[in-house]
């Protein structure tokens, strides 16, 4: 029997090497994943759509996929959104409270001036986060509904993106006959499958390596710092891997996966490999040595480049429980000691977590974003705050664009 669709949330990942639809019901637990679909994404460089009828035809292959699991119809998704187009800055907004007590019309009026900031018209807000509310220098407040003051102060986290690339993945989304509930930063949406609470608290920074971008975002008491969105990741590995070896890249991505190693030295010296040749040749064995050191330089640059950015933002020496690496490309051997070695700081694999159902299924890192956007959808029904804070937002005003463009061409 299929199930009523205002029951179930479903997560779409759109990503630069896969496409990944995630179907799950909100539970006392968590989510509880019902469904699951996964197709190649040919239409997507760097975490961007370049071609919308490709990224349409894989997204349906994998909703399709999802929906036979989970016996239902989906109408509407959230989606993840990356690329190195994303840029997250910190803003700052202060109001005098009418009447002594903080109503929610005053949080929304903080946050409007927070948000009051020049923003270029090429650029669109995704996301007004906040990280902490000041009533009458009282700092550290997450909620200041009801409390007496007279000033009310907020400081926030704004990430925006490219207008193109949101209203591309609209369009796809769209022309695959669904609806987009709200459009989430990936490793926002990742954070809330891999971290836990006290992670949070004492400070930590995610780094979600995909197929095309790197995404790191930084937490500290329990809210968001700093986000940013590097554009390298697995798929230029695999391209490594592929040269380096003469080997097509459909073999490459499986090599690297199977046998894949960040750190040569942890290589017994008499491990063999079988790779696959192009051209109709004969598979050729070769040391798994020399597939490591392949692998090494690239994943100490990407892991290199990811430390300039924990040290660029302030941020690297409040990241007190360490740093989580997750994404499909954490699967690789050795990748949790090479990331202790450049951080210099506890380093941890993410698997998503308080997921129920099909749990067997989705633990691996690189349904962490797919999962992510559940807990989000899920935390978002349940509370009528994030709907407020993002009710003015410009954001909107792209969907009501997207609306009229569709009727326009219809």
């Amino acid at each position: 029997m299929a199930k009523s669709k205002s029951d179930l949330i479903v997560g779409l990942d759109i990503g630069t090497t896969k496409i990944c639809s995630v179907v799950g019901e909100a539970s006392s637990e968590g989510v509880d994943v019902v469904g699951i679909g996964t197709s190649p994404s040919t239409g997507l460089r760097k975490g961007v759509v370049v071609n919308i009828e490709q990224t349409v035809r894989s997204i349906k292959k994998a909703l399709e996929e999802a929906e036979l699991m989970a016996g239902c119809e989906i109408r509407s998704v959230y989606a993840g959104i990356a690329g190195s187009h994303i840029k997250g800055f910190n803003s700052h907004g202060v109001i005098a409270v009418k009447g002594g007590e903080v109503t929610q019309k005053d949080v929304d009026r903080v946050i409007d001036a927070a948000k009051a900031v020049a923003i270029p018209l090429d650029r669109e807000v995704i996301h007004i986060l906040p990280q902490e509310y000041i009533v009458d220098d009282q700092r550290g407040i997450a909620d200041p509904l009801g409390m007496a003051g007279v000033r009310l102060e907020v400081k926030v986290h704004i990430v925006t993106g490219a207008v193109t690339s949101a209203q591309n993945i609209i369009r796809s989304c769209h022309r695959s006959g669904l609806d987009v509930s709200d459009i989430v930063l990936e490793s926002l949406a990742s954070s809330q499958a891999v971290l836990t609470e006290e992670e949070r608290e004492i400070g930590v920074a995610l780094v979600d390596i995909g197929g095309g971008t790197t995404d790191v975002a930084i937490f500290t008491n329990d809210s968001i710092r700093h986000t940013s969105v590097l554009a390298l990741g697995g798929m230029n590995l695999t391209n490594d891997i592929a040269f380096g070896l003469r080997t097509p890249m459909l073999s490459a991505e499986k090599i690297k996966i199977k046998h894949g190693c960040a750190l040569s030295e942890l290589i017994q010296g008499d491990e063999v490999i079988e790779v696959p040749s192009v051209g109709g040749r004969g598979a050729r064995k070769l040391s798994r040595q020399v597939l490591a050191e392949i692998c090494e330089p690239r994943l100490e640059e990407i892991l290199a480049l990811v430390d300039q950015e924990l040290v660029r933002s302030g941020y690297k020496n409040l990241v007190g429980s360490g740093v989580v690496l997750t994404g499909g490309t954490t699967l690789i051997e050795g990748i949790q000691e090479l990331g202790e070695q450049i951080f210099n700081l506890p380093t941890r694999v993410g698997y998503p977590q308080e997921v129920g159902g099909l749990k067997d299924v989705v633990m691996n890192p690189m349904y962490a974003t797919g999962v992510g956007l559940l807990n989000f959808g899920a935390q978002q029904r349940k509370t009528d705050q994030s709907f407020r804070i993002r009710e003015e937002n410009m954001f909107n005003r792209i969907l009501a664009r997207m609306k009229r463009w569709f009727e326009d061409v219809s």
